[in-house]
């Protein structure tokens, strides 16, 4: 029989690395971490109010606001431990002229041009065109050159993409 892990036990297995975020990706980060604290204050009085209706065990009303208050802190810890790891992504071309976290690379894809902006995991949105350096795509294409191609296996065969520009 397997018993549940504890949220402390989860922690220690987090990941430690680095957390790469543009600018932009930070400054959100920052403003979900100060509108948890100013909602806080609000949790903590209404789990409060909830409690002197007596009965925990039996108050539904006091389990679920203690529920939103555990999350709340949670998120709060949570990002606190982004915003420590955080390595600031800076957008454009490198000096270098390879492609990295940050580039924007123009690829031909079956007669198709396409951009795509390398950025890291917490950022990706393919709709967008922003992929994780992480993602297969985004790992084939890191430290290629312009004029270089990219194979990654799919679930219908091999897919090249060759790299015609990097901003």
């Amino acid at each position: 029989m397997q018993f549940p892990r504890r949220r402390s036990e989860k922690l220690s297995k987090r990941d430690d690395g680095p957390v790469y975020l543009t600018k932009d990706g930070l400054g959100r980060l920052e403003e979900k971490l100060a509108h948890f604290k100013r909602i806080l204050p609000a949790l903590i009085e209404e789990t409060q109010r909830a409690a002197a209706y007596g009965d925990r065990s039996e108050n539904d009303e006091y389990k679920e606001a203690k529920s939103a208050l555990r999350r709340a802190n949670w998120q709060i810890l949570s990002i606190q431990d982004q915003i420590k790891r955080v390595v600031v992504i800076n957008s454009g071309r490198n000096a270098s002229g390879k492609v990295e976290l940050g580039s924007t690379v123009l690829l031909a894809i079956d007669g198709t041009e396409k951009a795509f902006e390398i950025v890291g995991s917490p950022e990706t949105d393919p709709s967008r065109g922003r992929i994780s350096h992480g993602s297969p795509l985004g790992a084939a294409l890191i430290g290629h050159k312009v004029g270089d191609t990219a194979t990654i296996q799919t679930g219908n065969g091999a897919k090249t993409y060759r790299i015609i520009g990097i901003r």
